[in-house]
């Protein structure tokens, strides 16, 4: 069992409505998948998302795949993807950072792995813990009637009793009032978090964070630029509600940086930004070792990516803050032929031989920027 070929593509999916965040909205969401086939002919599948390009991160669509192609891809060949560990061992040595462009990698040749043996992902992370996880569902309209509305819809069709709030973008002091609406009219039916994706100083967060709290808000997410490790750690120590540390989570050696310096008391957890789901597990090691809180994060993944997500959280033995890979249900369409199921509040893991999903092959040449000369993989 030998790899032949890894091949990338670039896809924009739909979504259903606007979905704002401090550095951008999303109305089309770019997705990146990667196939890996061995020498037998089966297939391992991957996914990452980008957010606006180069606007949420420094991995755009377009560098990951121009890295893949040129520099992780002959590293792989002929490989056998049952030593994954080894192989990704192997490419860290040789290329530095890249970690969007390591996990799809990595993820399509545990996929493959996994099938090879018949057995879900999960089953090679120390197996399934949860069979179903808490999600949480993102209001971004930017309305308050709007939002609330959509709130009270998703409680009543028991989809979602948790929900975030993007409030990086525009007026920090309206954004707060906006929350508070929001939380005044759900009450105690629903669990209130927000995300500010690093758009504040730590003078405005000292304001606002006092007013959320005191609002019965949950938990804030990322108030501080990613390199503000002193500033967050102040804001930690001062409020109650927990702090979570996303943008400035990356590596491991980040997450050993913040569990030392307390700079957050919880982390989000995402295995594109971690460099994949090996990667991931030795946070979420550090993380318990340190007593922080975890989150299973996303990037907005489509079903593929979502499931992969949703497999390696199942083997978290404790998720304080659920999760939100709530992605499949924002696109207007997804790259598989099965979808991912959501039932009372929570998202059920797929539980199929690799990451429990079927690529749709149509869907992805729809959806790709460029195919040509892969013809040959895709029919």
């Amino acid at each position: 069992m030998k790899i032949r070929s890894f091949e990338v593509y670039i896809l924009d999916l739909p979504t259903i409505r606007p979905h704002q965040l401090a550095m951008h909205t999303i109305t089309v969401q770019t997705i990146v998948v990667g196939c890996v086939t061995d020498d037998e002919g089966r297939e391992g599948w991957s996914e990452v998302a980008t957010i606006g390009g180069a606007s949420y991160g420094e991995s755009t669509p377009e560098a990951i795949k121009a890295n893949i192609d040129a520099y992780i891809t002959p590293l792989i060949i002929g490989q056998d993807p049952n030593h994954f560990d080894r192989i990704m061992n192997d490419v860290a040595k040789l290329v530095r950072g890249n970690y969007f462009a390591k996990t799809v990698v990595e993820n399509a040749i545990i996929d493959l792995a996994a099938k090879a043996k018949n057995i879900p992902a999960f089953e090679l992370f120390g197996g399934q813990i949860h069979k179903s996880l808490p999600i949480a569902w993102t209001l971004a309209s930017g309305n308050t009637e709007k939002d609330i509305e959509e709130a009270q819809e998703m409680l009543e069709k028991r989809r979602h009793n948790i929900f975030k709030l993007k409030i990086g973008k525009g007026d920090p002091f309206k954004n707060v009032e906006h929350v508070r609406s929001i939380k005044e009219a759900l009450g105690d039916a629903a669990r209130l978090t927000v995300d500010v994706n690093q758009a504040w100083d730590e003078d405005t967060s000292n304001y606002c964070i006092a007013a959320l709290e005191a609002a019965g808000v949950s938990m804030v997410e990322q108030p501080l630029a990613a390199w503000d490790f002193e500033g967050m750690s102040r804001l930690t120590a001062k409020f109650s509600v927990p702090i979570m540390a996303d943008e400035a989570a990356t590596s491991i050696q980040d997450v050993f940086r913040i569990a030392k310096y307390r700079a957050g008391n919880s982390i989000a957890l995402k295995p594109c930004k971690h460099g994949g789901m090996t990667q991931t597990k030795k946070v979420v090691g550090i993380a318990e070792a340190a007593g922080l809180g975890l989150y299973g994060g996303t990037m907005i993944e489509s079903s593929l990516g979502t499931a992969a997500c949703a497999q390696l959280y199942s083997t978290v033995s404790n998720l304080k803050f659920g999760t939100e890979i709530f992605g499949p249900l924002l696109f207007k369409d997804n790259v598989t032929v099965n979808d991912i199921k959501f039932e009372n509040f929570e998202v059920i893991v797929p539980d199929g031989p690799g990451f429990g999903m079927e690529i749709d092959k149509e869907k992805v040449k729809h959806y790709a920027r460029e195919f040509s000369g892969k013809q040959e993989m895709m029919n």
